[in-house]
């Protein structure tokens, strides 16, 4: 049976940074932040973007988790 085990973690802010003039459709900006520790939770996650939120310029249009694992047979 094979078994995944998540060995890394990102966190993803997606940042609103207005409307395009030509289309009226948002544009949206990222930051990331690698090395999260696979183990934090999605409250810890969460206090720590809306933390980060204050230090930007653009208000956060949504919060992302990107995991990675590894699989491999038991």
């Amino acid at each position: 049976m094979a078994v995944a085990q998540k060995v890394s973690s990102r966190l993803r802010l997606v940042l609103d940074d207005g409307d395009d003039m030509m289309t009226g459709e948002t544009i949206y900006k990222t930051k990331s932040f690698n090395n999260v520790k696979p183990e934090a939770t999605a409250d810890q996650l969460y206090a720590i973007a809306t933390a980060l939120e204050g230090l930007q310029e653009r208000p956060i249009y949504m919060i992302e988790r990107h995991d990675g694992s590894e699989i491999s047979q038991e």
